[in-house]
């Protein structure tokens, strides 16, 4: 055989005879590949025929038509005419939604917890709790294989967020769309994120009190540099808590402009968030909240949300001791706009409408669950999605049942417009492994 020394790329053939010639797996590599290239479904008109449309959480159109055209909601309707040309789905007997939204995971950020090298976006140096600065949209891994898992589950966004220290930086909203739509960055910097209680003991010398101490002269010191940057610049400013870069990360925040989403559990916690946000005139967002219900007239009276899991209802630590199984249906009865997340790793994205179920099986009201995953998540964080109406960003989600019910299918996502493949690396081993050679 002669050897050569050209540095030429491979022809598409001698790609295509490679993976033919790979005896471990090759279909699937092949059927990979053919499930997250794009297609030209993006441009179609597409017209969703015979449904029971929630256009809002408690707002049913029955066998309604929805018009989308260039990735948007054109009409929906009983009387509504199908364009010429459009793509028609038929959904009779169906249920059709606004795409399901996770508002607070690690999805895009972490493939394998005990690799290093897959993490992304968590820190546990107690030396320096401040990651003010650092923004999730720079780490986020859009093929991650976690993503088209939890897109068959009808979740068609997520907002991926950073984790540890007393301030660990800006989470980001992305798009649940397959790997080759050039940018699925919906909105970041989404919200800047702190913890308090536990989690925050670390960096606090233990002691919740110093957390507080810590976060308001932070929140102090932003402010303070907004107003003085130019005395920064000329060094003729008193030291502050944090670097400049987290500083300037930090005004927004202070201004109330972006949004501070606080970790914390125990209801004495939560209280003092909600004082820290009167104080500086924070939009605050509580994470975790399981104590939350008993502070649930607060929490409206500042009409602050709660980012809530409502399967987290074990006592598996001293501040969650007053856990209750029905604290979503106490909080949403009481005023609280409640978001229904997983608040985990990658996979458990894919659970969410278990969980919205699970809320519903404890007394919540079913138009406050189906709100807690669609419509609460994106009033939160400002972001036009989570109903269906002329003009908004076509996330559908055609189901064939109830979508809490665990035997219901997310028979066609529907993202920005274009009919999403559901396929994923699960489906791929099913196929492979259905029949086993003998």
């Amino acid at each position: 055989m002669t050897m050569t020394t050209t540095t030429a790329l491979p022809t598409r053939e001698t790609c295509t005879r490679k993976i033919q010639s790979s005896r471990i797996g090759h279909h699937i590599v092949v059927a990979a590949i053919i499930s997250i290239l794009p297609t030209s479904a993006g441009a179609e008109t597409i017209a969703i025929k015979g449904g029971r449309v929630y256009v809002e959480p408690n707002k049913v159109i029955d066998r309604a038509t929805l018009v989308i055209r260039n990735g948007v909601v054109r009409s929906v309707g009983k009387n509504v005419a199908v364009p010429s040309g459009a793509r028609v789905i038929d959904a009779s007997g169906k249920i059709v939604t606004a795409g399901f939204i996770e508002s607070s995971t690690a999805l895009g950020l972490l493939e394998v917890s005990l690799e290093s090298s897959t993490r992304e976006g968590s820190f546990g140096d107690s030396s320096q709790p401040i990651h003010a600065a650092y923004r999730v949209s720079d780490g986020y891994n859009a093929t991650s294989v976690a993503i088209p898992v939890a897109r068959a589950q009808g979740v068609t966004s997520a907002v991926a967020v950073p984790r540890g220290g007393l301030v660990s930086g800006t989470s980001g909203w992305f798009s649940l769309a397959d790997a080759m739509t050039p940018d699925v960055t919906v909105k970041a910097p989404l919200a800047m994120y702190a913890s308090l209680g536990e989690a925050s003991l670390g960096s606090a010398q233990g002691s919740r009190g110093m957390a507080i101490l810590r976060l308001r002269e932070l929140l102090d010191d932003a402010r303070t540099y907004s107003r003085q940057k130019p005395n920064y610049q000329r060094n003729q400013s008193r030291p502050f808590a944090a670097a400049r870069l987290d500083l300037e990360a930090l005004i927004p925040v202070v201004q109330g402009r972006l949004p501070l989403v606080v970790r914390a559990h125990r209801s004495s916690d939560i209280l003092a968030a909600l004082r820290l946000a009167g104080e500086f005139g924070l939009r605050v967002a509580i994470e975790g909240g399981t104590e939350a219900w008993m502070v649930a007239k607060e929490l409206a009276r500042a009409r602050i949300g709660v980012i809530l899991n409502p399967a987290a209802n074990l006592p598996q630590r001293f501040e969650r001791t007053r856990v209750r199984d029905d604290a979503a249906k106490l909080l949403a009865e009481a005023g609280v706009a409640v978001a229904i997340s997983s608040i985990r790793g990658p996979m458990d994205v894919a659970t969410i409408r278990q969980l919205a179920g699970i809320a519903v099986a404890n007394g919540m009201a079913y138009e406050h669950a189906l709100a807690a995953v669609t419509s609460v998540p994106a009033a939160l964080f400002g972001v036009d999605r989570g109903t269906i109406g002329p003009g908004k960003a076509a996330d559908i989600v055609i189901w064939s049942g109830d979508p809490f019910e665990l035997s219901t299918r997310a028979e066609h996502v529907i993202i920005a417009g274009r009919v999403t493949s559901t396929r994923n690396r699960q489906t791929l081993l099913l196929e492979r492994y259905r029949t086993l050679a003998r």
